[in-house]
């Protein structure tokens, strides 16, 4: 982990999202603020540009440092309010300084695969997220970040193995329908297999991946459809996208925007 990738990031996570046109991969060089109109009315103003560059040596020196002995977890979390704190980027600062969390614990071995996704507790918790950040800039109150933070974690976790536990469920239950009620099992099933890598798929794709002839893909389609199993997306009669229903359900659970404050 580096300066650099995080620019590298940084261009590549903007590159087609909100923000993409606000100096992609490259740290700032003009003062912002969080909160009010100008920094003088800011809920928070970051360091000056002659001053980030210092910062930015110290968070990834931090990153590298092993003397402390802290549990990557602990440091991931301390890592995360340093970044924010700095703010280094013109925009996407906060999408950046989760991603940091992920491939901290990916590269200290806490996590095989960057599969922790924070940004839904962070958003459902927001309020309290941006108090304690600023409890950790104002009064050193990083006792109060970190249980706020591991508990975040914790839940993320608990949250993801349900998740996955259930799509497995999922996918034994319709397959075993599949198997019992489909006159074409065999094509059926390697569709379906398919889909669990993919939850989006068209007829075409499904023709060249699995090697079938059309009306063949297209009979089995239709079956995974009787099922209840998949849906066509599109309402057209050509080009038409298949969706694995139940799957993605489990998949978006929670991603809906949060209603605005009353």
């Amino acid at each position: 982990m580096s300066l650099r990738l995080i620019r590298e990031m940084h261009a590549r996570l903007l590159q087609s999202g909100r923000g993409g046109t606000k100096n992609l991969g490259e740290f700032r060089r003009s003062q912002n603020w969080i909160g009010g109109t100008r920094p003088g009315n800011a809920l928070f103003v970051p360091p000056p540009v002659t001053e980030m560059d210092t910062c930015l040596d110290a968070l990834e020196g931090f990153m590298h440092e092993d003397r402390s002995r802290l549990p990557a977890l602990i440091k991931a979390g301390l890592l995360h309010v340093q970044f924010e704190t700095i703010h280094p980027f013109l925009d996407g600062n906060g999408r950046i300084g989760r991603l940091l969390v992920t491939l901290y614990l990916c590269t200290n071995g806490v996590l095989r695969k960057p599969l922790l996704y924070l940004s839904l507790y962070l958003k459902t918790h927001r309020t309290e997220y941006y108090r304690l950040l600023q409890e950790v800039r104002e009064h050193g109150s990083w006792e109060g970040w970190l249980d706020f933070f591991l508990t975040g974690v914790a839940d993320t976790a608990n949250q993801a193995f349900d998740a996955a536990t259930r799509i497995v469920e999922v996918f034994k239950e319709d397959r075993e329908r599949i198997t019992t009620e489909s006159d074409r099992a065999g094509s059926a099933h390697r569709i379906h297999d398919l889909f669990q890598q993919n939850p989006f798929l068209t007829a075409n794709q499904l023709v060249q991946k699995t090697g079938l002839s059309a009306p063949t893909v297209n009979a089995a389609l239709t079956d995974l459809e009787r099922f209840g199993i998949v849906e066509e997306v599109t309402g057209r009669k050509r080009g038409r996208v298949f969706s694995y229903r139940r799957y993605l359900a489990i998949l978006g659970e929670g991603t809906d925007p949060l209603p605005a404050a009353v």
